[in-house]
């Protein structure tokens, strides 16, 4: 968990950074009003959240599953948790909103169109929430990619200085709207959020200042958007001239767009809206039932274990069935988009370290209600998955069936090898049939995180045919092939 710290002093020089990766965006801003804004980023789900501060008072924004960051700032500050903001029921992580909310007796603000059943209070366009007499948090209603979304404008002495976005504005990106399941209405309900996200942009940001700075709750890797830049911040202005939904288009146009070309759903998504509108357990107590057996530990057989060990561990020696999903990389997106919300499983690592980092990935979206149990795993005497030789490997030779497990977008603009069957790890599960067996398989990605995950999956399905994972190798031959 990385945390910035943005002390705005506007009687002094405007935005002040204490982190040396922000740099200050607008123009010096002039008044007697102190406001401290700290963004904490999840790199594992592309998340932010944020802690404002005014007069010893925090309102938190979107926060994470574990509340204990927050519960140190303030502490850190000799401030207060007066209120949490919900700028929608998120879909890819879980909030720790209402453990705040009993922890601290606060209020938990969200539309009044949300249809959750915890405790909160309605903050809907044009309602305030004041800190001090010069500053404070006003909701905007920014539908589109949830049906109740809102942003939080904060100002001070009466001009807007920042907004936080949530999903609905990000960094040259909006939020996609094809996340809610409508059923046989999808379609249609998918069409009308697109339209709603039309009028959000031009009708609600475009008619913010220009300096107003923009917060969103989440960056470059999330699943929530398809072009999202990689970037922490920006301004309203920046993004009128970069972001493709300001640019001039009918509202037609804009949903053609904006439908187009979104990344996949993952599994998990659907489970946590729900989550999120009942509210989540407390974190540290859901992590402390989990029971953790001795190390080496044999499950029942058929039981399903996902290793987090790294693909080099988990190569040398594995639990036959076992799914590899490195708690190295983004586990938190991969975990929730192959396994079912409903799933029951071991959770595996290496060492203690390993294992809490995996613990907390889990809980992040709440599959940590479904371990069954974890274990150290450090056994010499495992199955073993065959390693690439890159000095020995010849592509012209076609040993091989060559699987990528790209998306199908990067797999045609960066092809590899000729004749790759390209299957989307997401997808690999469900089509295991397609894949040829009468010869080796050499699977890839664009990193090697992802063929770790499937070259375990295939060995699942397929205990004796010969699987090798090319691993962070492939970077060298699409490199070679880009230079060409």
């Amino acid at each position: 968990m990385e945390r910035r710290n943005f002390i705005i002093n506007l009687a002094s020089v405007g935005v002040v950074s204490l982190a040396s990766n922000f740099k200050s965006m607008g123009k010096a801003l002039q008044s007697p009003a102190t406001y401290t804004v700290e963004q904490f980023e999840d790199k594992g789900l592309a998340h932010f959240s944020y802690a404002v501060m005014a007069g010893q008072k925090v309102i938190l924004i979107d926060p994470q599953r574990n509340p204990d960051v927050y519960y140190d700032f303030a502490k850190k500050n000799g401030a207060s948790i007066v209120g949490i903001i919900e700028t929608h029921p998120h879909a890819d992580f879980v909030s720790s909103h209402l453990e705040i909310h009993q922890n601290l007796n606060v209020p938990i603000y969200a539309s009044s169109l949300t249809k959750s059943n915890y405790p909160f209070t309605a903050f809907d366009e044009g309602q305030v929430i004041k800190l001090t007499d010069q500053v404070g948090l006003r909701s905007l209603f920014t539908p589109g990619h949830a049906p109740d979304h809102i942003a939080a404008v904060l100002y001070a002495e009466g001009k807007d200085k920042i907004v936080f976005s949530g999903d609905s504005l990000f960094l040259g990106d909006v939020g996609r709207p094809d996340l809610l399941d409508y059923s046989s209405e999808s379609d249609r309900q998918r069409k009308n959020l697109a339209e709603m996200m039309y009028d959000t942009i031009h009708q609600k940001f475009a008619k913010l200042d220009d300096d107003v700075i923009v917060y969103p709750s989440h960056g470059a890797g999330s699943l929530c958007g398809k072009s999202i830049r990689k970037a922490t911040s920006s301004t309203i202005g920046y993004e009128k001239q970069s972001n493709y939904a300001f640019e001039k288009r009918t509202k037609a146009e804009f949903v053609s767009v904006l439908l187009s070309d979104q990344p996949f759903i993952p599994k998990y998504f659907a489970h946590d809206v729900h989550l999120n509108n009942q509210g989540a357990p407390a974190f540290k107590p859901s992590l402390a039932r989990i029971k953790h057996w001795p190390k080496n530990y044999q499950p029942e057989s058929g039981a399903l274990i996902i290793d987090t060990r790294p693909s080099q561990a988990f190569q040398a020696s594995y639990i036959a069935g076992a799914i590899n999903i490195p708690a190295t990389g983004s586990m938190e997106t991969w975990l929730g988009s192959l396994i079912a919300p409903e799933s029951k499983f071991y959770l595996i690592a290496a060492d203690d370290a390993g294992l809490q980092t995996a613990l907390k990935k889990a809980a992040s979206i709440g599959y940590e209600i479904n371990v069954l149990g974890t274990f150290l795993y450090d056994a010499a005497n495992g199955n073993k998955l065959a390693s690439f030789d890159k000095n020995t490997f010849r592509p012209e030779e076609n040993k091989y069936t060559y699987l990528d497990v790209r998306t199908e977008k990067e797999a045609k603009n960066q092809p590899v090898f000729k004749n790759s069957l390209n299957i989307p790890l997401h997808e690999l599960e469900s089509r295991l049939s397609q894949i040829p067996t009468a010869k080796p398989v050499l699977i890839h990605c664009g990193s090697g995180y992802r063929s770790a995950a499937a070259a375990s999956l295939l060995k699942k399905q397929f205990p004796f045919l010969q699987v090798v994972d090319m691993g962070p190798a492939i970077s060298q031959f699409i490199n070679a092939n880009a230079a060409h």
